[in-house]
């Protein structure tokens, strides 16, 4: 009977053990946690503004209702909306115009309301001037970004050191 109960405790912690750690893998990889990927393109696009690098600064209260947080950037025509949380104008805004793609000036993400879905703003090349630029806006410095280096660069690097080096 010892046996049974030593081999039973044992199952138990093995079932425990891998639990924990399937909890831990859903964590890390968004299951239960609220996480979303971002998409990497969007058929929206067209429509955002053509200049995005000057914007108005995130502290920008909303455009109907003077909230003064929880505001989002449309990236179309560049008006200043709260959301969904609060009055939802840019909800209505979108529904009015189809200006479909909107900068978080709170978190800095990218939503379109077309796709229903974030747009991962370092990886579409035409959010990223407008990211850059809300984020030096609202923290006062460049995003530190990881820096990923062409082939052409290092050469060009490579060219312009001395050659003692």
């Amino acid at each position: 009977m010892a046996d049974q109960a030593g081999s039973s405790s044992s199952h138990l912690k093995i079932t425990l053990e891998e639990k924990e750690e399937d909890d831990y893998y859903d964590l890390i990889y968004g299951a239960e946690s609220g996480w979303v990927e971002a998409r990497t393109q969007c058929d929206h696009l067209a429509s955002l503004s053509s200049d995005l690098a000057h914007i108005p600064t995130p502290n920008t209260p909303c455009n109907w209702c003077q909230n003064p947080s929880e505001n989002w950037l449309c990236l179309c025509c560049k008006d200043v909306l709260c959301s969904r949380f609060v009055n939802k104008h840019m909800l209505e805004h979108y529904k009015q115009t189809t200006h479909s793609i909107a900068l978080s000036y709170s978190d800095l993400s990218v939503w379109c309301f077309a796709c229903d879905s974030y747009l991962d703003a370092l990886v579409i090349q035409q959010l990223r001037t407008v990211h850059e630029t809300a984020y030096i806006l609202k923290f006062g410095e460049a995003p530190p970004y990881l820096m990923v280096e062409s082939p052409q660069m290092e050469d060009k690097q490579a060219k312009d050191m001395p050659s003692g080096s």
